[in-house]
C-alpha cells in the first residue's frame, strides 16, 4: 500500500503491466475540473444564502417589526456554535480542539465578525431595500483595496474601470434617494468596511494545517457570543426582544429560526466562497445577487420610492456589477494559491 502511494506520488507514469489501457491525457481539463466545479458551487452557494438571508431578515426586522437586530445576530452565533459542535462531535467535520495560541490566530477576525453583524442587520432595517443594496457595494472596491494592501495582489484597468462604473452608479443612486436616512447610511458604510475587511482577513487566516474554515467559523462565534449579549443587554436590545409580543406567533418564530438557521449558512458559505476563489470574488457574488434583489425590491418590496436619477444610478451600479462579473469569470482574476484537495468538503467533491 505504502509503495503503491509513493509511486502515485512521484507521478513516473502509467504501469503498463497494471494499468493497459492509461488515460494518455490524464491532467489537462480533467484536472483541473474538480477545482473549478468547487469554485464555481461555492460562489452560487454563497449568492443563494446571502440573497434568502436578505428578504427574511427584512421581513423580521420590518414587516413583523422586530426591534432587537443584536439579539437576532446573537440567535445567528448560536446557531453557528450548535451544528460546528454537534457536527464536530459526529466527526463530520474537524477543527482543532482550543487552545491559548487560538485568540492570536483568529486576531483581528472576531472583532471584524461582530461590528459585520451587528452594522448589518442594523442598516437592513433603516434602509429600503433597493437602496441597501446599491449601498453595499462598496464593500467591492473596498474588498479590493484591502487585497491589494493586505494581501498584495494587483488587478487590471478593466476591473478597476468597473469598479469605478458600480461606484458612479451607487452614488448617483443614493444623492437621489428620497428617503435618505442618515443613520442608515452610516451603519451600511459601516458594514461595508468590516465587511471588506472580514473578506480579506479571512481568506489569510483560513490555512487548513492552523485553524481551517471550520475552526475560523466555530471560534469566531464563540469568542463574540459572551460580548455580543452584554452588548444587547447594556443598550436595551435583549429587552426589546423578551418583551416583543410575536412570540406566540409560530410564523414569526419559524421565521426567526430561519434567519438563524441561514445566518449559520451565509458564514459557511461566505468562507467556503473565499476559501476557492478570493475575497473579491465573493465581494463579485453578491454584487450579482443584489441585482435581483433591487428588483425584487421595486416590484414586491412597497419601501422604493421612485426618482428618474436613483433607477437610473440602479441601473449604472448594476451594470458595472456584470460586467464586473463577466471579466471575473473570462479569466481577470485567477485564484493565485492552489486549493488544498484533501480539504475539500465532501458536499463540492465531484
Amino acid at each position: 500500500m505504502t509503495s503503491g502511494r509513493q509511486a502515485e506520488g512521484a507521478g513516473p507514469g502509467p504501469d503498463p503491466a497494471r494499468d493497459p489501457d492509461p488515460d494518455p491525457d490524464p491532467d489537462p481539463a480533467s484536472a483541473r475540473l474538480p477545482s473549478r466545479v468547487a469554485r464555481l458551487l461555492s460562489a452560487l452557494f454563497y449568492g443563494t444564502c446571502s440573497f434568502l438571508i436578505v428578504l427574511v431578515n427584512k421581513a423580521l426586522l420590518t414587516a413583523y417589526r422586530f426591534p432587537s437586530p443584536i439579539f437576532l445576530g446573537i440567535g445567528q452565533m448560536a446557531a453557528t456554535i450548535i451544528i460546528l459542535y454537534v457536527s464536530k462531535l459526529n466527526k463530520i467535520i474537524h477543527f482543532p480542539d482550543f487552545d491559548k495560541k487560538i485568540p492570536v490566530k483568529l486576531f483581528p477576525l472576531p472583532l471584524l465578525y461582530i461590528g459585520n453583524h451587528i452594522s448589518g442587520l442594523s442598516s437592513t432595517s433603516k434602509l429600503s431595500l433597493p437602496m441597501f443594496t446599491v449601498l453595499r457595494k462598496f464593500t467591492i472596491p473596498l474588498t479590493l483595496l484591502l487585497e491589494t494592501i493586505i494581501l498584495g495582489k494587483q488587478y487590471s484597468l478593466n476591473i478597476i474601470a468597473s469598479v469605478f462604473t458600480i461606484i458612479l452608479g451607487a452614488f448617483i443612486a443614493a444623492g437621489s434617494d428620497l428617503a435618505f436616512n442618515l443613520e442608515g447610511y452610516i451603519f451600511v458604510f459601516l458594514n461595508d468596511i468590516f465587511t471588506a475587511a472580514n473578506g480579506v482577513y479571512t481568506k489569510q487566516k483560513m490555512d487548513p494545517k492552523e485553524l481551517g474554515k471550520y475552526g475560523v467559523l466555530f471560534y469566531n462565534a464563540c469568542f463574540m457570543i459572551i460580548p455580543t449579549l452584554i452588548i444587547s443587554v447594556s443598550t436595551g436590545d435583549l429587552q426589546q426582544a423578551t418583551e416583543f409580543n410575536e412570540w406566540k406567533n409560530v410564523l414569526f418564530i419559524i421565521q426567526f429560526l430561519l434567519s438563524c438557521f441561514l445566518g449559520f449558512l451565509l458564514m459557511y458559505s461566505t468562507v467556503l466562497c473565499s476559501y476557492y476563489n478570493s475575497a473579491l470574488t465573493t465581494a463579485v457574488v453578491g454584487a450579482i445577487k443584489n441585482v435581483s434583489i433591487a428588483y425584487i425590491g421595486m416590484l414586491v418590496g412597497g419601501d422604493y420610492i421612485f426618482s428618474v436619477l436613483n433607477f437610473v444610478g440602479l441601473n449604472i451600479c448594476m451594470a458595472g456589477g456584470l460586467r464586473y462579473s463577466f471579466l471575473t469569470l473570462s479569466g481577470h482574476l485567477k485564484p493565485k494559491q492552489p486549493v488544498d484537495e484533501e480539504n475539500i468538503p465532501l458536499d463540492l467533491k465531484s
